[in-house]
């Protein structure tokens, strides 16, 4: 019964490895985002430009982005493309297994937010004969993606936490950490708990700064 009750000085001792933990899930999350925005962003254009074959093609693959488990995207692009003969390791399988997945919900908040822009100003710039390249790039991008900027903070919020799941592809983030801690010594309590305080410390920050974001943009609108 001794194995269950908290021991402070063995807590301390594996901390230094779930900081190398949570530094792997941090970089996941944040070259993730990347991804997803930027894909995102393509799905989005390629969607409202209305190319024939590609655009529903695109809106295809957006919908079953958004309705297949991430687990299994993860499993498929780590375990099964291995055997066609593309094989990457487990952080980058990772990355773009997170950022494609969260790719197809930044596509919708930033067609959501071109959408909610004026349509007087696509007149009003035609009007002036601006090329189209021009307005998409200086006028509507611009004041959409600092629209969504807040809603984009949610999602990268719940990338953080999904990222748990590289785990299971081998990936030695935060929460594997935990487990081989935990493995090794035989004792879950001290790190997993520690695991979960990571997490929420992070996450609850990152909401706080989210919710000053979002009454900033309110403030400014």
């Amino acid at each position: 019964m001794s194995s269950f009750h908290w021991d402070w000085g063995f807590a301390w001792a594996i901390l230094p490895e779930l900081l190398q933990g949570l530094v792997v899930t941090v970089l996941a999350t944040l070259l993730g985002s990347m991804v997803a925005f930027a894909l995102g962003m393509v799905w989005t254009l390629v969607r409202m430009l209305r190319i024939p074959l590609l655009t529903p093609s695109v809106s295809f693959f957006v919908e079953f982005i958004r309705g297949t488990p991430l687990l299994i995207q993860l499993y498929f692009l780590y375990y099964v493309l291995p055997t066609w003969g593309l094989t990457i390791s487990p952080l980058p399988t990772g990355i773009f297994g997170l950022g494609l997945f969260y790719s197809a919900y930044a596509a919708e908040i930033f067609r959501a937010g071109i959408e909610d822009l004026p349509p007087g100003q696509w007149e009003a710039a035609l009007t002036l004969g601006l090329p189209v390249r021009r307005v998409w790039l200086g006028i509507i991008l611009p004041q959409a993606i600092r629209s969504v900027v807040p809603i984009l903070g949610n999602v990268v919020i719940s990338m953080f936490k999904q990222s748990s799941l590289l785990s299971t592809i081998t990936m030695f983030e935060l929460l594997a950490a935990g487990l081989n801690i935990g493995s090794v010594n035989y004792r879950y309590v001290e790190p997993l708990t520690l695991v979960g305080a990571f997490y929420f410390a992070i996450s609850f920050l990152s909401a706080r700064i989210v919710r000053s974001l979002e009454a900033k943009h309110a403030f400014a609108d």
